[in-house]
């Protein structure tokens, strides 16, 4: 039997730690050759918009694709789930909320090996879905005392609310402010150029750019990444293809000597900021099927306990 799982069951199902904990094994096993996954793939024809991508995570027993419509700017999600056991399908699954879980669990992730441990400020560019997992994971990982957020048509509100939630205060502020201040930015926005002066960064910022897969949008400037140190990225062989932020890059700034991945930067004994450092720390995040596939693979057999179905 078929079974699917819902936007609402996947957020009971796995809370923040547990989305961090899992695509952090999973790229584990990636980087160890014992997961595979699957580059996206986008079809379009008269403003509709199909993209797939896919993974094979054996240690969980799964094996899926994500399937997403986009049209219009919106995104409609859903992850088909198989065993990797006898090959058949298992679940069907909204996949809204576990994108947004995933991809602010990756950022915390990168955030552990590469932002201040005591980063007490964080900037926010775009408060929708992501922007606000972002300030919800960051605010439960980090001794935050505030937020400042850039977006002009978020209402007072929804600040005021996220504030309440996670008992900080989240205030506006301009773009310079923001990264002159914050320990950690997070780009979510969708701008389709430059989103600050990297000159204006205060030195040793972790920034977490995850608002664009396109390879003709940017968040980052040419002087944002011309200060990095280290440059992360989910896996080289996707995001060197969607990532604008890097792709339009001047050339010369050889980013590719700056470049890691993800389960390099994992398979590290401890962080990568060294001594005192004068530079930037990025993660360039596109999504990968990877995040989407072992955190619904978790989601399936958290709910299969609960509800008696067969696991993978």
């Amino acid at each position: 039997m078929l079974h699917h799982i819902s936007d609402e069951m996947v957020e009971r199902a796995a809370d923040a730690r547990q989305a961090q904990d899992v695509v952090e094994e999973a790229f584990r096993a990636f980087g160890r050759g014992q997961a595979a996954m699957q580059q996206r793939e986008r079809i379009e024809a008269e403003g509709v918009k199909l993209s797939t991508l896919g993974a094979v995570v054996p240690h969980l027993g799964i094996a899926g694709a994500k399937v997403y419509t986009t049209i219009a700017g919106r995104f409609s999600f859903v992850i088909l789930l198989f065993s990797c056991l006898d090959g058949r399908p298992l679940a069907t699954m909204d996949a809204a909320a576990l994108t947004r879980r995933r991809t602010a669990a990756s950022s915390v992730l990168m955030a552990r090996r590469m932002a201040r441990p005591d980063a007490g400020r964080l900037g926010v560019f775009g408060l929708g879905a992501q922007g606000g997992e972002h300030v919800r994971q960051f605010a439960g990982a980090y001794p935050l005392r505030s937020v400042l957020v850039s977006d002009p048509g978020v209402p007072d509100a929804v600040l005021d609310g996220l504030s309440k939630e996670v008992g900080l205060p989240v205030e506006r502020a301009d773009a310079d402010a923001i990264v002159r201040s914050s320990d950690i930015v997070v780009t979510a926005s969708r701008s389709a150029a430059a989103l600050f002066r990297g000159a204006d960064v205060a030195p040793g910022t972790f920034i977490a750019a995850v608002g664009s897969s396109l390879p003709h949008t940017r968040e980052l400037d040419d002087a944002t990444l011309a200060r990095a140190e280290v440059i992360a990225v989910e896996w080289r062989r996707q995001s060197l293809e969607e990532a604008g932020d890097l792709r339009l890059a001047d050339p010369t700034l050889d980013l590719a000597a700056r470049t890691r991945e993800f389960a390099e930067v994992l398979a590290e004994p401890g962080s990568l900021r060294g001594g005192a450092p004068r530079g930037l720390f990025i993660y360039k995040a596109v999504g990968v099927g990877l995040q989407d596939i072992a955190l619904a693979g978790h989601v399936y057999r958290q709910v299969a306990q609960g509800q008696g179905w067969d696991l993978p």
